[in-house]
């Protein structure tokens, strides 16, 4: 029996639903999950099927996105830009297909093509003769916003089609392509990291972090996101009569396409690949909340037509939702390698996505605090492929008075230490290098390749080393024994032997690599380099001052104050007059030969695999001669050195107007007479 619905009742739905359309397309700042808004959505759909009269052109049903924001120019699309319908189940996939074949025969042998629906932001990139002119958002599907210079700024987009030279292609004097901009779950995983390292605040998801950046009105702040692009249909100017040829015709110009789209030639086909594909979710490199079935046939899907902004031609078949509600039982501390203090959630035990969750991500205590999380609240929790999960935010609705607000710690959980905070960071520290909690990923950073580089000592050792006692800092290396080492599981003599070689074969690694090693806060490879080039020893180097810090180039007063507490810590005092003790005291190496300064006052970027330089040989090369070694492209990038398969930097430096330079050409740069 259909339920009885109030004109009243419809409006408010359509008020809420605009609301939470434009909380997630104009704001990115979303209140509820996509599965919520979807049964809204369907609610309303319902509403209309048995009121037809009630719809008007402002309906929800009637759109496929919120109007543009007005930060940005406006730009008419040149076809509308379409939503889809969403099916929930293989029922609602046959019914649609049931629809549709009653309106054309033709439906019944027709082909389809899946593709995966990416959790991202569509764009419509716009190539006049093969060169990109403009970009836009989607925006209400009929007018955008011109978003053209942070486009640019995506490695993945072609500037210019055909990108493969001498391809024999036709090519439109104007083409318009549909695609979806967003970021990569490792490459997010990765942000995050960083943003922590730097004691900034981190990204909620991959969707709402790719749709800010590409709002940005600053095209250098998008260039800092790991933005990419998947594209998958022609707005205008398609020479091709199927959707499948569609999308080879796109990759063979150099867009990228994804490589999960098939072809199915039958109803039931179809629907064992969308089940193949919804298998495969928790494998795919990206977030995908369901799988777009389209008629491949793009006469027949044109002439199929469509229901208000969703073509009668495609659907969305949705996965389950990968989000659910628990209870949070309380907030724990973990204390990470450089000391950075991140809260967690301890949850009451839940399933999602097949698999059961106890904990799960707060990113950082102004996260906590900005979305009001308290100790007891229920809480909304998203997991996204091999993702950690987040929380979300608390459901506000469900609390009793009895939820706790939580206050950070003012000490470290593990070691006691009062914890610092940097002023404009969001992170709070702990600061000493020997805080049970740090040892073993100082001790991991200590060994690695770019630090003293001790070979054979894995991260399974140095917890082996750990648990045992025989370690409590970095300095307890060059203590150990054979008869230590043969305490261990899987230990016998010659391994041990081998193990002690390379740690006293790393006494005679340079300054750079050790003070890299130290693991001080901020201070990377680079940076490592440029302080060993000015301190004579790391004596010299503790007792530099503030302001001589800040004088260096490149260092701001967050890194110059760490490096200035982490040598006054009475802690990592004591691990460097034992680091002392057991001879790791390298002193700066001054060259035998005076090198012209040929390159001074140019700045550097190096890419690619090298034939002859190794990372750290060819920037020990640039600094002879005086130059500085960047990691990123920049405007104040003088060179790109580019080796084999150089990566995105290489495309940035180009376009930026970037000299670059093969290894010969760097050495005849260098080696010139002054």
């Amino acid at each position: 029996m259909p339920e009885n619905f109030s004109h009243t009742d419809y409006e408010q739905l359509k008020h809420e639903i605009h609301f939470h359309n434009y909380r997630y397309h104009v704001l990115d700042a979303p209140l509820i999950s996509d599965s919520e808004f979807d049964r809204m959505l369907a609610r309303l759909r319902q509403m209309e099927a048995q009121h037809p009269d009630w719809v008007r052109p402002d309906s929800p049903t009637q759109r496929s996105g919120a109007p543009p924001a007005e930060k940005f120019d406006k730009v008419r699309h040149p076809a509308p830009i379409l939503s889809l319908a969403n099916a929930f189940n293989e029922d609602d996939v046959r019914a649609w297909h049931e629809r549709i074949a009653k309106l054309d025969a033709r439906v019944r042998s027709a082909q389809f093509v899946l593709e995966p629906k990416i959790d991202g932001l569509t764009v419509v990139l716009h190539y006049q003769n093969g060169v990109f002119t403009q970009g836009a958002t989607r925006g209400d599907g009929e007018v955008g916003e011109v978003i053209t210079q942070n486009l640019r700024t995506i490695p993945a987009l072609p500037l210019r089609i055909p990108v493969e030279a001498g391809r024999s292609l036709q090519l439109p004097e104007s083409l318009v392509v549909r695609a979806e901009a967003f970021i990569l779950l490792a490459d997010f995983e990765r942000l995050n990291r960083a943003m922590g390292e730097k004691g900034e605040r981190a990204y909620q998801n991959p969707r709402n972090t790719a749709a800010g950046a590409l709002r940005q009105l600053d095209p250098a702040l998008v260039a800092q996101r790991p933005l990419t692009i998947l594209s998958y249909a022609i707005v205008r100017g398609n020479p091709c009569r199927t959707q499948w040829e569609t999308l080879q015709y796109l990759r063979e110009l150099g867009f990228p396409v994804t490589d999960l789209a098939r072809r199915c030639g039958s109803l039931e086909e179809m629907l064992t690949c969308a089940r193949d594909l919804q298998s495969k979710r928790t494998q795919i490199p990206y977030e995908v909340d369901g799988v777009v079935i389209k008629i491949d046939d793009l006469a027949l899907a044109e002439e199929l037509g469509a229901v208000g902004k969703d073509p009668r031609a495609a659907i969305a078949l949705k996965f389950p939702a990968q989000e659910v509600s628990t209870r949070l039982e309380n907030i724990g501390v973990n204390v990470g390698r450089t000391g950075v203090l991140t809260p967690y959630a301890i949850l009451e035990p839940v399933e999602i996505g097949g698999v059961i969750v106890k904990q799960a991500t707060l990113h950082n205590f102004d996260y906590i605090k900005d979305k009001d999380i308290r100790i007891g609240d229920r809480v909304l929790l998203k997991r996204a492929g091999d993702v950690i999960p987040y929380v979300i935010g608390p459901i506000r609705e469900a609390r009793s008075g009895a939820e706790k607000p939580y206050q950070p710690p003012a000490r470290c959980p593990v070691c006691g230490q009062a914890v610092e905070n940097f002023q404009g960071e969001v992170a709070w520290y702990c600061i000493n290098s020997s805080c049970p909690a740090q040892i073993v990923r100082n001790i991991e950073h200590y060994v690695s390749r770019g630090a003293m580089d001790i070979v054979g000592l894995g991260i399974k050792i140095v917890e082996q080393l750990a648990a045992a006692g025989l370690v409590r800092d970095v300095a307890d290396l060059y203590g150990l024994r054979v008869e230590d080492l043969l305490q261990l599981e899987g230990f016998a003599d010659k391994k041990a032997q081998n193990l002690l070689a390379a740690i006293q074969s790393s006494k005679g690694q340079n300054l750079e690599h050790l003070i890299t090693a130290l693991g001080i806060r901020g201070i990377g490879e680079i940076a490592a380099h440029d302080l060993a080039q000015r301190f004579s020893d790391l004596d010299e180097l503790a007792q530099v001052s503030l302001a001589d810090l800040q004088a260096i180039e490149g260092f701001g007063p967050n890194m110059a104050q760490a490096v200035v507490d982490w040598f006054a810590n009475p802690k990592n005092q004591k691990t460097l007059s034992k680091l002392k003790a057991a001879g790791v005291w390298p002193l700066r190496q001054v060259s035998p030969f005076s090198q012209p300064q040929s390159l001074a006052g140019k700045k550097f970027v190096v890419t690619g695999s090298l034939a002859g330089f190794t990372r750290e040989e060819i920037r020990a090369y640039i600094s002879q001669h005086g130059g500085k070694v960047s990691d990123s492209v920049s405007s104040q990038t003088d060179y790109l050195v580019a080796g084999e398969n150089p990566g995105s930097k290489l495309q940035k430096a180009q376009e930026m107007g970037v000299v670059i330079l093969s290894e010969e050409q760097l050495k005849q740069l260098a080696e010139k007479q002054a």
